[in-house]
């Protein structure tokens, strides 16, 4: 699973963060075996700008599942202030801690600026950005100049996030996990895990390529509500495509009739890869997606505006991965 935390209209920052911590304990309960948080900044409706503060307050409230970001946008960050949360997180949850890394900034430049003020490093340092993060998490060196502390010897478990064939290349590269963010950027999905696999090289935390897929994620017991439940993630797709972010919509079932042709085809694109229905079209879409991917790993993206319902819809999916893994066994 992974949480942009929503705001939801008519609910409150307050309520977005409790509804995160309730899914958690949910996801758990049905055997997910991750919950990560994204990193955005100066945007309406999406509460998970202190990535590092929601990990600890979801690890805290949880006890097996692992917990982590999904990513640190690292370009905002300084590596060893990255290692030194993280490995504080590590220390108070061990064997728990996941530490997704991306490029992007998450926000807009002005924003990215306040973040990191004069810093004038920027996306293109990230591979060097990543060496240095992963050598403040290994155990420290005799002469060392500069350790983490918290942080050294965690060896927290880094995994590089990506919607392009950069990231791709460079978790091979580095042998690290790879996730791609094919929830709201699928058209370089197959492309991206062919360049990971094909050119992958074996390193200290990674023996062979692994690989995760986002998934957006409405379940319902028929296609017509999924689809009624899915127009408030429509309704903040067109938002995000057309520059008016907000808070997450109530469903509104007229809502993909009032558009052009191509604002439609622009939502379905940006959802390409989303598995949005009934049972049985869930399990279809997975296994489609499955079989086309091979990924080691489905994260869910699941925001519906009434939370009981969000956790139907993990309910639903959960049921549909347990049935699939039935039959293969």
């Amino acid at each position: 699973m992974l949480d942009l935390v929503a705001v939801r209209e008519g609910g409150t920052t307050a309520q977005a963060l409790q509804i995160a911590l309730q899914t958690a304990q949910h996801a758990e309960r049905l055997g997910f075996s991750r919950y990560w948080l994204a990193e955005h900044h100066n945007m309406a409706g999406v509460a998970s700008s202190s990535t590092a503060v929601l990990v600890g307050h979801i690890a805290g409230g949880t006890t097996t599942i692992r917990v982590g970001s999904g990513g640190i946008m690292l370009p905002n960050h300084a590596p060893l202030v990255v290692a030194e949360a993280f490995g504080t997180l590590a220390e108070l949850y061990p064997g728990r801690i996941d530490l997704g890394l991306g490029r992007a900034p998450g926000t807009d430049q002005y924003t990215m600026r306040a973040l990191r003020r004069h810093n004038l490093e920027s996306a293109d340092d990230f591979p060097r950005e990543v060496a240095e993060l992963m050598s403040y998490l290994a155990p420290a060196q005799e002469g060392q100049r500069i350790t983490a502390n918290p942080g050294a010897g965690t060896q927290v478990p880094i995994w590089l996030l990506g919607s392009s064939l950069f990231s791709a290349q460079l978790a091979a590269q580095m042998g690290l996990p790879y996730a791609f963010a094919s929830h709201f950027a699928p058209a370089m999905l197959l492309q991206a895990l062919d360049i990971y696999r094909r050119t992958f090289k074996p390193s200290a935390q990674l023996a062979k390529p692994y690989a995760i897929i986002g998934v957006p994620l409405i379940a319902a017991p028929t296609d017509e509500e999924a689809q009624y439940l899915a127009s408030s993630v429509y309704q903040r797709v067109y938002g995000i495509l057309t520059g008016r972010r907000g808070l997450l919509p109530v469903p509104d079932a007229g809502f993909m009739s009032r558009i052009d042709p191509q604002g439609r085809a622009a939502i379905h694109d940006f959802l390409a890869a989303g598995v949005i229905g009934s049972p049985e079209t869930v399990r279809s879409g997975l296994e489609d997606l499955l079989d086309q991917t091979q990924a080691d790993e489905i994260m869910f993206v699941c925001d519906v505006h009434d939370p009981a319902l969000r956790l139907r819809s993990l309910d639903i999916a959960a049921q549909a991965i347990r049935e699939r893994s039935a039959e293969l066994s």
